[in-house]
Order: C-alpha cells, then structure tokens, then sequence
C-alpha cells in the first residue's frame, strides 16, 4: 500500500500524484466519475498508465487519494493535531469535517456531474478521518478495549455520519455549540481502557 501523499518526501512522487489528482479533479468537473478511465486520467496528466499504477491501484484509489489529500491540506492550514483522548483536537477534527463537507456541497451545487459521486466521498472522507485517529491510537498500542484500526473504524464512522448528519438537520449550518453532543459521546471511546 503506498504512503498517504501527506506522508511522501520524494518531490517527483509528489508531483507525480499531484498531476494525476489534478487531471481527475478537472475530468470530474466535465463527467461523472464511472465515466472516467484510467486512460483519461493519465493522458491528462502527461503520464503513462505503468506511472498510474505505480502510485494508485484504479480510479477509486486515486479518488479517495484526492479527498484525503484535499482534506488534509485543510487540517494543516487549521494547524489540527489529534492526541488520544484530546476534546480541543477531536473539536477540530469535527469541525474541519463539517467545513469539509460544506466545501464540497458548495462545490456540487455548481457542478451536477459529480452528484453521483456523493457514495464514494462518504467513502473517502471516512477513509481518511480512520487514517488519522489509528495513526494516533497506535502509538498506545495495546491500551485499548478493540484493536486500534477497529476502534477508528468505529470513531471514524461515528464522526463522519453524525456530522453529516447533524448538517442536515440544521440545513448545513451545525455550529460548535450543535456538534458539542457528538464530540462528548465520541470522546471517551478514545480514552485507554483503565
């Protein structure tokens, strides 16, 4: 499996995923996604498809490759950082999350070819929030009443689908003060078991 991009040093691995991300975000913005071949992606990015798949293992890889480094980039100019058992960190992870989702509405509402993609960025979006709370949880490997990757999966749905939901209860507009009762039933899932 290759390394998230925010976790790549190598420049020419950089700008290689950077190009292909880039060729699908345009592409998506003229087709939906089940449209789209790997073939379009590498033409537009000016990179043969053994240079795909050297980086991505199909389409939907690179998608989730996308969110997650789309999202990440948000995490970082936020400056969030995520300690077990931190609320100040779980808060900003949750409200980068409902900024997140919140960008991409906006961004859908201009665009109607990426409505189909609504299930793969549920997907993605998961996906990368699990990567950044197990990267947390094993570093206490062991102290845990589940396996840390379980116990993300489990974080990471929770927060994903109650802010996503608590968004449409109040027609995108959850605040803090809304999201305070997920934060205080998600949090002592991240405390060590005693």
């Amino acid at each position: 499996m290759p390394l998230p991009d925010h976790s790549v040093r190598d420049p020419r691995i950089k700008r290689t995923r950077q190009l292909l991300q880039d060729s699908l975000r345009q592409l998506l913005q003229q087709k939906p996604f089940d449209e789209i071949l790997v073939q379009d992606i590498t033409s537009a990015a000016t990179v043969n498809r053994a240079t795909f798949y050297d980086h991505y293992v199909d389409k939907l890889d690179l998608f989730n490759a996308l969110i997650a480094s789309d999202f990440q980039k948000l995490l970082d100019q936020r400056g969030v950082c995520f300690e077990q058992g931190d609320s100040a960190g779980l808060t900003a992870i949750v409200m980068a999350v409902r900024d997140f989702l919140a960008q991409l509405q906006s961004d859908h509402a201009k665009c109607s070819r990426q409505a189909a993609t609504g299930p793969l960025i549920d997907g993605a979006i998961s996906l990368a929030i699990h990567r950044i709370i197990q990267c947390r949880l094993e570093e206490q490997r062991g102290r845990f009443a589940l396996p840390e990757s379980a116990l993300a999966a489990i974080v990471s749905g929770a927060v994903y689908r109650g802010v996503k939901d608590m968004m449409a209860q109040t027609s995108g507009t959850a605040n803090e003060t809304a999201l305070q009762p997920l934060i205080r039933v998600v949090l002592p899932l991240l405390k060590p078991a005693a």
